[in-house]
């Protein structure tokens, strides 16, 4: 099982980075909880090594699990570059997207049961796709109706989470976190320094 992308090959050296990332609180809703987050990783399949200050805001409809989903997908393809969009009231950002100095979407990333037709947009726009699914049996449901149409897709790859890992990611959360994640042969670890989570997502497409 490999999650690589075919668009962010292997670095050739290690990269270590300190960065901050910001979202423009003005454009939250009132209603949106300010989640802070420290986070370190230690991939060392690309290698990359870094640190980032997160803020997340968690529209009023998204749950935690869906909060942590976007965490965990910011610490595989991390990047300084690597952006949150502006929430699930904005359809057309990405839950998260890496673009290049010209405004060009080079990375797009959903998290979710994404509409085809949004990935279908998504796959006009960048230069590569990637979804992290989850959802338990709802997941299985929504792969096995739309998998035909998009293993049409050359620029998507759909990556899969069992509900027994997305939701120990959804217990990690809190106003305050920090974490650290290191990935090794494609295996992924989440902690909080107390409670550590394994991944090890399924690729779906071919």
């Amino acid at each position: 099982m490999s999650y690589t992308v075919k668009m962010l090959p292997p670095a050739k050296y290690t990269i270590f980075i300190k960065a901050n990332y910001f979202l423009n609180l003005d454009n939250m809703a009132l209603k949106s909880t300010i989640f802070k987050t420290n986070l370190n990783i230690a991939d060392m399949d690309r290698p990359y090594y870094g640190q980032h200050q997160l803020i997340l805001a968690r529209h009023p409809s998204e749950t935690n699990e869906r909060l942590m989903v976007r965490v965990l997908a910011f610490a595989l393809f991390a990047n300084e570059h690597l952006e949150f969009g502006r929430g699930l009231s904005t359809e057309d950002d990405a839950a998260l997207w890496l673009k290049d100095y010209t405004g060009d979407v080079r990375l797009w990333i959903e998290v979710g049961l994404p509409d085809p037709r949004v990935l279908r947009k998504a796959c006009g726009r960048a230069d590569s796709v990637v979804v992290l699914a989850y959802g338990g049996r709802q997941a299985d449901i929504w792969w096995t109706n739309n998998a035909a149409a998009l293993e049409k897709l050359d620029k998507l790859s759909v990556l899969a989470l069992d509900s027994e890992q997305s939701m120990a990611l959804a217990s990690l959360a809190s106003r305050g976190m920090d974490l650290q994640c290191t990935i090794q042969d494609n295996q992924i670890w989440l902690t909080d320094g107390e409670n550590t989570v394994a991944i090890e997502l399924r690729k779906l497409t071919k």
